[in-house]
């Protein structure tokens, strides 16, 4: 699809503490991979315009987009999905957009996923994608979030079935009896809880500027080959 086009909100529903799900009706859509993203563009009655790209969270054919949004706090376009758009409305979309950050089910060899907060949109995909697919690549998802109620997609990450392991770490508040205490994800979590090096895994990281920045890093001191680590940052509002 090329140039902006209209889509409409045809489901909202609240996810985590401060996010939400919109499903959207996009003809000419036609899919997309895992991992790609789209751009957004609202319009005020005035003719102000605010546009912002965010990840896919459907993969495959159709028409039909979804998206997870969490507010940010000052924004101008995520506290208006996440509060105030409806059912019925209409927002203008581009895309599928990027072939860099993408999954692709006839990758061979396993797949470290590593998220922070709402960073974990596009690899939800990926984990879709090896779900509908023949794919028996291993897969792990490390999850950084702020507390147990900011997680998105838990109940579907949890029931990924075989082949998917996930595992969570709580930055300010854990549930308790928690065998970790609340952390940003350093160099212990990255080394006891992926794919080792020698285990050559596809790494995809995605989130905060810094999460990602320093959870690369981390990764490349632990021998990670960097050819081999794609890193997707968001700091929009």
């Amino acid at each position: 699809m090329v140039g902006w086009t209209t889509g409409t909100v045809v489901e909202a529903r609240a996810e985590g503490r401060s996010g939400r799900v919109l499903l959207l009706d996009v003809p000419g859509w036609g899919g997309n991979l895992a991992g790609q993203h789209l751009d957004l563009r609202l319009t005020a009655p005035d003719g102000y315009q605010a546009a912002r790209s965010y990840s896919v969270a459907s993969v495959g054919p159709g028409d039909r987009v979804e998206l997870a949004v969490d507010r940010l706090p000052g924004g101008e376009v995520s506290p208006y999905l996440v509060d105030e758009v409806m059912v019925g409305d209409e927002v203008e979309v581009r895309g599928p957009l990027g072939g860099w950050f993408v999954w692709r089910p006839e990758q061979e060899g396993p797949v470290q996923l590593i998220a922070g907060g709402s960073g974990v949109v596009p690899l939800v995909a990926m984990v879709r994608a090896r779900l509908r697919s023949d794919s028996t690549s291993p897969f792990r998802l490390l999850y950084s979030v702020r507390t147990p109620e900011d997680v998105f997609f838990r109940s579907e990450l949890e029931s990924s079935g075989e082949g998917v392991e996930v595992t969570w770490a709580y930055t300010r508040t854990a549930p308790e009896g928690w065998p970790r205490s609340p952390g940003r994800v350093g160099r212990a979590e990255l080394e006891e809880r992926c794919f080792r090096p020698e285990d050559d895994p596809a790494v995809y990281v995605c989130g905060p500027t810094a999460f990602v920045e320093s959870v690369a890093s981390t990764l490349v001191e632990l021998g990670h080959d960097a050819r081999r680590i794609k890193t997707e940052r968001f700091g929009g509002t």
